[in-house]
């Protein structure tokens, strides 16, 4: 929607009597905006520090004047918005998502886009821990981090699936004539132990770990504050806490310092960084670093979804090989689509990074292109990016057109896949900064930031001028009597009984589709057994994993085996089925009339249009003030809606959510009894049998 600009005295919308301290605080507010983009912004805030004055001047006025002890409740209402208003944000936090598996690029790519080329750490020769990553700009000169460590209580749930874990284990190796190397789920747990306990502490009980002091303090307050003047200070404290230690470190003591910061690791839970405010990274973008799989920890892995629930934006993130070879960045793109329907997710990109891995004359070989020749890595290198760039977006439309209606904002976009190189925007060897496309993502973030600010001060600008004109003519006399006379209260009241009836037949499309789909579901469930218990590698220690499946209630999480969620694998067919009638209910950008929002505009342009007759009945000019601010009201009330709405989409997750509830004692069963096979067969059963939709 466009809305003309407002005009201000001064040049350019400049406030005359900004001081020249006020003028810097603005030029740093807007520093990594474009000189255009700056001005646009500078007149927003011009626009928004007036009517904060001026909502300051009445309410202040407001409760000077008046007694609290005797005061009316549209008095307090009015004092109480006023309240709300001058204190309210005028720009909610943007979060950005990079979810990706490790390795895939994710922390070179921020590094690049914030241009501090060895800020975060880099996974290399020894792997980043797998927790969340949170980082925004500040006021502060300084570069900040804060370590947040696992509760007390969560450290003693984590012990106790470790030592279980690595103990179950050691049983059926005993069973088995050779030993695997330890790099899947037991391997790690048999680190963490070790790196808190010492050698040999995966032998001992879970008892006897409790009782035992580990090898490093653990602050009591459970947060690590560390703070550097220089990017590169703090990465430089940053880097022991985020990264594994060798299994040589682990066995013997911390006899330094640095050695005792490794040892924390497997207590992290995750970590908030802080930088001053830059050139690169607009003020209220905060970027999360997501890992792909989520966590075997239950609390890491209950923020890794509702990190990704409250994106606005994701990336998923994938390098050029992995792209084009494996299915993993698919996996993530099908998550990150379901955040899409059922969360607070905006807009989703696929960011390709590492575009300058390519032997030439392995790519010359391998190119369907043969009549045009490629001379160069540059003219290589970009040619291959127009191919996955074509070939990635159809898929995702592809995708996306199923579960969304033809028209949706997402569809139309011209970029959906990026294809990047932190490394080639750094030295510039085979292509050029901008040939990075690392210019082309600040670019889109600065967009995003751009419209989500005009959006939030156009509809802080509506509710402060409602509330004005109420405050301005509250001392008339008519107390809105003729409200009851003009037929406007009853007019309401049956508009609003209208609503529920339009809102109440929106969701009654669902139930077909619903019903379809568990029909569907029922008879479908073996294939999901099949397909995420189906193994290509073998299945030595898979008894394990179907184990801690159980254990965690349908839902396995690691870094070393592909995420595996029974849950919503059930669920699928049942979203197969509602994800289009879903997605066109829901949406709010356009409406159709099978949508919650033609409901909502309807009553909006029912209730404008009564309350223009009673403008043109009514000649007096507060009346006229106090039914302005009624449309202006309504229309509040109604966006404030359209905002639950987005929350009320995690309803969504309710599918698979209430599966897990159902299933619960199967899992249960499956997991503390060894006659387990009988349980399998009761969850069977019990998936097979017709009975009330969940």
């Amino acid at each position: 929607m466009s809305h003309k600009r407002p005009e201000f005295s001064g040049a350019e919308g400049e406030d005359i009597n900004e001081s020249p301290a006020k003028k810097k605080r603005s030029l740093d507010m807007y520093r990594a905006f474009a000189p255009k983009e700056q001005e646009l912004l500078k007149t927003y805030g011009n626009m928004e520090s007036r009517i904060r004055k001026v909502l300051n001047t009445m309410y202040e006025k407001l409760t000077n004047s008046l007694s609290q002890d005797n005061i009316s409740k549209k008095i307090k209402y009015l004092q109480n918005r006023l309240l709300t208003l001058k204190i309210k944000s005028s720009l909610d936090p943007i979060y950005i998502g990079l979810f990706g598996s490790t390795g895939a690029g994710k922390s070179s790519l921020f590094n690049a886009i914030i241009d501090q080329q060895f800020f975060l750490p880099v996974s290399g020769n020894q792997a980043c821990t797998s927790c969340i990553v949170q980082v925004s700009s500040s006021q502060s000169k300084n570069y900040e981090a804060k370590i947040h460590l696992l509760s007390l209580q969560e450290w003693k749930e984590e012990l106790k699936n470790l030592v279980e874990l690595v103990q179950k284990a050691r049983e059926e190796e005993e069973e088995e004539e050779e030993e695997e190397e330890e790099e899947d789920d037991v391997g790690e747990a048999v680190q963490k132990l070790r790196a808190l306990y010492g050698r040999d502490a995966e032998t001992r009980s879970y008892e006897d770990l409790l009782r035992a002091k580990p090898l490093v303090n653990i602050p009591a307050l459970n947060c690590i504050p560390l703070r550097g003047a220089q990017a590169k200070e703090l990465s430089d404290k940053l880097d022991p806490y985020i990264r594994s230690q060798s299994n040589k470190d682990e066995e013997e003591p911390a006899l330094d310092e640095e050695k005792a910061k490794m040892r924390l690791w497997p207590l992290i839970k995750y970590v908030e960084v802080t930088i001053p405010k830059s050139d690169m990274i607009p003020e209220g973008v905060v970027f999360m670093d997501i890992p792909g799989t989520g966590d075997y920890n239950s609390k890491r892995d209950e923020m890794w979804k509702e990190s990704i629930n409250k994106c606005s934006v994701i990336w998923v993130i994938s390098d050029i090989e992995r792209v084009l070879g494996d299915k993993v960045h698919e996996v993530l793109l099908t998550q990150s689509i379901k955040a899409y329907q059922g969360g607070m997710c905006s807009d989703i990109a696929l960011v390709v990074t590492k575009s300058d891995k390519l032997e030439l004359e392995e790519y010359r070989r391998e190119r369907k292109e043969k009549n045009k020749p490629v001379e160069t890595e540059h003219d290589a290198i970009l040619e291959r990016n127009t191919i996955v760039k074509g070939k990635k977006s159809d898929g995702m439309k592809k995708k996306l057109r199923r579960i969304l209606p033809s028209d949706s904002e997402i569809l139309n976009k011209a970029d959906l896949v990026y294809t990047v190189s932190a490394k080639e925007y750094w030295r510039e060897k085979y292509i050029t900064k901008e040939e990075s496309e690392i210019p082309k993502l600040r670019e889109y973030i600065r967009k995003i930031c751009l419209k989500e600010k005009e959006k939030l001060l156009m509809d802080y600008v509506a509710e402060a001028f409602s509330i004005v004109l109420l405050a301005k003519n509250f001392s008339s006399t008519g107390d809105m009597d003729h409200c009851q006379q003009s037929g406007l209260e009853d007019f309401v009241k049956d508009k609003i009984g209208a609503l529920e009836k339009e809102i109440e037949k929106c969701f009654a499309q669902l139930e077909p589709p619903l019903n379809e789909g568990v029909k569907k579901a029922r008879l479908s469930h073996q294939d999901a057994f099949s397909r995420l218990l189906t193994r290509d590698t073998g299945y030595r220690g898979f008894h394990r994993i179907l184990k801690a499946v159980c254990q965690k209630n349908g839902v396995y999480a690691s870094r070393n085996v592909a995420r595996i969620d029974l849950n919503g694998a059930l669920a699928q067919p049942i979203y197969d089925k509602i994800d289009p009638m879903f997605a066109n209910i829901f949406r709010i950008q356009k409406g159709t009339r099978a949508s919650l929002k033609p409901c909502l505009d309807m009553f909006k342009d029912s209730m404008q249009e009564k309350i223009g007759e009673v403008v043109k009945k009514r000649q007096v000019t507060s009346d006229h003030c106090k039914l302005n601010f009624f449309t202006g009201e309504t229309n509040h009330i109604l966006r404030t809606i359209e905002k639950e709405i987005l929350k009320k989409m995690a309803i969504y997750a309710s599918l698979s959510l209430s599966i897990q509830s159902d299933l619960k004692p199967y899992y249960e069963g499956l997991h503390c009894d060894k006659a387990a096979d009988r349980h399998l067969q009761h969850l069977s059963i019990r998936l097979a049998s017709p009975g009330e939709a969940h």
